[in-house]
């Protein structure tokens, strides 16, 4: 290995290191109670070092919202391989809430502690949260095109109205420190909504 890749290959790995941390970091205190010496001290390095990596914290909080909803959208790609549209429902909404239930601590961070001057922050929150309704929007579609639905009925508010609903058990469930059961939530959720 030539010394170019070796210092290339160290590079990854330090920012893939940083990411790892900063998505802790960010959950256990929020956006604006994360400092970069703090993280640069929490990953034992220079606050120059972790510049070296990244152009700030705005980066490094987007490279963690990037990650988190690449893990997401896998999963809610994956659950669309059911067979029929009520079973690749139910799978969108069981990945949903597992993937908000193993991330609780970012996803209130996201909801519950960013500011409106937040703005690039938040247009970036709200472009991931698009790209997520229009992966589960489909099988609304598919869902709502099965069930013979007579009366029109837009999709996307039906889209909107299931991850409000997730998003509301969650918020309830970390309240009260109950854990989340997904099967059982997905039985609720398909008799509320159809």
């Amino acid at each position: 290995m030539s010394k170019v890749t070796a210092v290339k290959a160290n590079g990854r790995r330090a920012k893939k290191n940083i990411i790892q941390v900063a998505r802790e970091f960010f959950s256990e205190y929020g956006y604006l109670g994360a400092s970069m010496s703090d993280l640069a001290t929490r990953l034992n390095m220079t606050k120059a070092g972790l510049y070296y990596h990244f152009a700030g914290k705005a980066e490094i909080f987007k490279t963690v919202l990037d990650e988190a909803f690449a893990e997401l959208s896998q999963g809610l790609t994956e659950a669309k391989n059911a067979k029929t549209a009520q079973q690749k429902l139910e799978n969108v909404i069981k990945s949903y809430l597992q993937f908000r239930a193993r991330e609780k601590n970012l996803t209130k961070v996201l909801v519950l502690k960013l500011t409106p001057r937040d703005t690039k922050i938040m247009d970036h929150i709200v472009e991931l949260r698009r790209q997520m309704l229009d992966l589960i929007q489909p099988v609304i579609d598919e869902v709502l095109t099965s069930k013979k639905i007579n009366k029109p009925v837009d999709s996307r508010t039906y889209t909107l109205l299931l991850t409000g609903m997730m998003d509301g058990l969650l918020l309830e469930y970390s309240i009260f420190r109950q854990k989340v059961e997904p099967d059982e939530i997905v039985r609720t959720v398909m008799a509320a909504m159809f």
